[in-house]
């Protein structure tokens, strides 16, 4: 969660506390004459003629207006009181909820009932160690307010809409608005999350509103983003029937239009070039469509770096805090993510996060990426030891620590094989050991629809652990878990020809996803 204003003490009710009880020597007190209680009379009566006048006056003022939503920005963010409902004393939670308080950083203008993870998050996703900066938090306020007056059905959107009606050769800064349109590419979650997430830098650091393709699943899996305004492109826009004509978007001829499919090719990858931005400056309508996580290159075109430093100061936390910013689970997401989580994970001292990504190798790769997983996470004291000498747990042990292990895998195999691992055997000093997965359903039966809300739990679930390991450095899905959770993975060493190597894992460079690749730097080749 990102803080977005200063925090207000709450304002207790000065009656309720105070006692009004007379005392004896108020009893024995000398009498009033009759003037002053003549005098007192008088001005009782006119301070309820007041508050009479006054009451009158707010229950029948005229509504408020739709202009209120326009009003400065500091005014409309408030103190939000946290008290996530059907949160339990003993799950582990209820000391989190009293440490955190009140959470201050929610716009006035949500609905609470609508999203509830946007109020509840900090409950479970790991206390950040990074602040953001107070210049990010003022842009992303200036971006609400100009997605707000240029968002889809305002006037200025009907206006620079109507550039691109054929015949229309008038001047297309009119409205002074400018879009980009992120392309949903139906591919896995993940990329599509790291794709959205770049898409909205490139609108924030140009000064154009985000509109989002919604596919058949993007409004099922996170809320708006940005209040009193929608982000995903409206049904009727007239070229979304062509969206896939890649040849048509390209020689439309308008002006008014121009297509880009941004990766990492040799012929798009000029995409970053300072000379290709110019060019599309005075472009209102950008489509891009984009299947990858091309954030970090935004850093080397150089008419943004300046930008990018002082949004960012610490260059890796930019997804870290656009993601808790953009991504909040539906109610529907989040009921799957909070039932699981109270009832797994929460209680546990610790909790260990395990991605596996299944290959078609044989049995014995099976057995050797499990080894691997145990060594890696016993070396770092990631998991703990197992003594399989003993059948019972020291009876020395004091102060048991729990931990509870999280593993995401569409192979049911690793889990059990770690499960039982930790069942059949007691550890070394003697930590309870708990290991759980999300769902054993093969993902192929499932409807897509579900599919993608048990993805997108499962990578929330990842990002709420305290430690991560990976046994791959490509995956979306892990990707955006530890770029989410702000958590830097530890990553397996692949085997080469049956070989394992040593050290058996090692950490990322950092919490950015990615941050193994190097990408795009220069137009200098």
């Amino acid at each position: 969660m990102m803080k977005r204003s200063k925090k207000n003490p709450d304002v207790g009710d000065p009656l309720s506390n105070s006692d009004t009880r007379t005392g004896s020597s108020e009893l024995n007190a000398t009498k009033p004459s009759l003037s002053s209680m003549k005098s007192m009379g008088l001005l009782l009566a006119v301070l309820m003629v007041a508050s009479v006048m006054f009451s009158l006056s707010v229950v029948l003022r005229d509504p408020p207006s739709d202009g209120v939503a326009e009003a400065d920005a500091a005014s409309r963010f408030l103190q939000i009181r946290l008290h996530p409902p059907g949160i339990d004393s003993d799950d582990g939670l209820s000391e989190k909820k009293e440490q955190l308080g009140d959470i201050n950083l929610v716009a006035s203008s949500f609905d609470k009932e609508s999203c509830l993870s946007r109020y509840e998050a900090s409950l479970y996703i790991k206390e950040s160690p990074f602040k953001q900066s107070s210049y990010l938090d003022y842009r992303l306020q200036r971006y609400e307010d100009l997605h707000r007056q240029c968002g889809p059905f305002t006037r200025s959107y009907n206006l620079t809409l109507d550039k691109l009606k054929p015949g229309d050769q008038s001047d297309g800064g009119v409205s002074g608005c400018r879009y980009v349109i992120w392309l949903n590419s139906n591919g896995e979650l993940g990329n599509r999350m790291l794709s959205l997430a770049s898409a909205f830098l490139y609108a924030l650091l140009t000064n154009r509103v985000l509109l989002v393709e919604p596919g058949v699943d993007m409004a099922d899996l996170f809320c708006e983003p940005f209040p009193n305004t929608s982000w995903f492109l409206p049904l009727e826009f007239p070229l979304k029937s062509r969206f896939n004509e890649q040849s048509l978007l390209r020689e439309s001829g308008n002006s008014m239009l121009a297509y880009r499919h941004v990766n990492f090719s040799d012929q798009q990858k000029l995409f970053f070039c300072e000379e290709s931005q110019v060019l599309l400056e005075e472009t209102p309508w950008l489509i891009m469509k984009a299947d990858s996580f091309f954030l970090p290159s935004l850093f080397s075109i150089s008419s943004f770096k300046q930008e990018l430093e002082r949004l960012f100061p610490e260059k890796e936390t930019a997804f870290y805090f656009l993601s808790q910013y953009l991504f909040h689970p539906t109610n529907a997401v989040w009921g799957l993510i909070t039932r699981y989580y109270r009832t797994y994970l929460a209680r546990a001292d610790q909790r260990i996060g395990i991605y596996i990504e299944v290959s078609e190798s044989g049995n014995g790769q099976f057995q050797y990426l499990v080894d691997q997983i145990l060594a890696c996470g016993t070396r770092y004291k990631l998991l703990p030891e197992v003594d399989r000498q003993r059948h019972l747990p020291s009876s020395q042990v004091l102060n048991q620590k729990s931990k509870a292990v999280f593993v995401s895998s569409s192979s049911p195999g690793y889990f059990e094989s770690i499960r039982d691992i930790y069942w059949e055997n007691p550890t070394v000093i003697g930590e309870i050991i708990s290991v759980h997965k999300l769902s054993h359903k093969d993902y192929q039966k499932t409807p897509r629809n579900m599919e993608y809300k048990r993805a997108w739990a499962e990578i929330y679930l990842l990002s709420c652990t305290d430690v991560l390991v990976s046994t791959s450095s490509w995956s979306s899905l892990m990707d955006v878990a530890h770029g989410l959770g702000g958590l830097t993975p530890w990553v397996l060493n692949k085997a080469e020809n049956g070989t394992s190597h040593e050290p058996s894992c090692v950490r990322a460079r950092s919490i950015e996803p990615r941050s193994q690749v190097t990408l795009f730097q220069s137009c200098k080749d």
